[in-house]
C-alpha cells in the first residue's frame, strides 16, 4: 500500500511541475492548429500510442475529424492534414517514420516529446515538450541510493511522460471545449452507444 500512495503522489507532483514549465507559446500554437484543422490523425508507439488514442477519442467527442495512423479504416493523409505524434523519446520508429512521410505530404506536424533536439522534433512544425523521466535507473544509480537512505522512483520507463502527455492532451481538450462553445452534454451526444 506504501509504495502504491508513494507512487502516486511522485507521479502527481511531476504533472503539477509539469504544468508550472509549459511553454506558453508552444500551448498556443498547437491549440490554434487544432482549430483550424479540416482533418486530425494522431500516432503514438506502445503506450505512448494509447495515449495518442484516448486523445483522438475525445477529439471526436468534440466533433473533430479525427483518424488513428494504423488503423484499418483510416484514410490517406493529404497536404493540409494535421499529424499529431506523441513520442517521449522523439525517436520512436514508426511514429518518426510517419512523421516523415507526413512531412513530404505536406502535412503539418504536431510532436508531444521530452527531447527539443530528438528527431521528431527536428521535423516537426509545432513542438511542445513536456518532462519525462530524466534518466534510466543504473546499478550505480542503485549503490549511490542505497549509501544515501534514497528509494528508486516508483514511476519505471515512459510513464512519467506518458502520464503527464495523457494529462496535458486532457488540458488541451478542455481549452478546444471552451474555444468551440461546447458543453460536455455535447460530448456525451457523441459518445459510443453501442461498447
Amino acid at each position: 500500500m506504501r509504495d502504491v500512495k508513494q507512487a502516486m503522489c511522485e507521479i502527481g507532483q511531476h504533472v503539477l511541475d509539469a504544468s508550472g514549465i509549459l511553454n506558453s507559446k508552444q500551448v498556443d500554437s498547437f491549440i490554434g492548429a487544432l482549430l483550424s484543422a479540416k482533418r486530425v490523425f494522431v500516432i503514438g508507439a506502445g503506450r505512448s500510442g494509447l495515449v495518442a488514442k484516448a486523445f483522438a477519442m475525445r477529439l471526436m467527442h468534440l466533433g473533430l475529424d479525427i483518424h488513428v495512423v494504423g488503423e484499418t479504416i483510416t484514410p490517406a493523409l493529404r497536404e493540409g492534414d494535421i499529424l499529431v505524434v506523441v513520442s517521449g523519446s522523439g525517436e520512436t520508429g514508426l511514429p518518426v517514420s510517419a512523421a516523415k512521410v507526413a512531412k513530404k505530404i505536406g502535412a503539418k506536424i504536431l510532436a508531444v516529446t521530452t527531447y527539443p533536439k530528438s528527431s521528431l522534433a527536428s521535423i516537426a512544425d509545432i513542438v511542445v515538450i513536456l518532462p519525462g523521466r530524466a534518466k534510466t535507473e543504473s546499478t550505480t544509480d542503485f549503490v549511490h541510493r542505497e549509501l544515501a537512505g534514497e528509494y528508486a522512483s516508483l514511476a519505471p520507463l515512459g510513464t512519467m511522460f506518458e502520464i503527464t502527455a495523457i494529462v496535458f492532451l486532457d488540458g488541451v481538450v478542455a481549452s478546444l471545449m471552451t474555444s468551440l462553445g461546447k458543453k460536455e452534454e455535447d460530448l456525451r451526444a457523441r459518445h459510443a452507444t453501442v461498447e
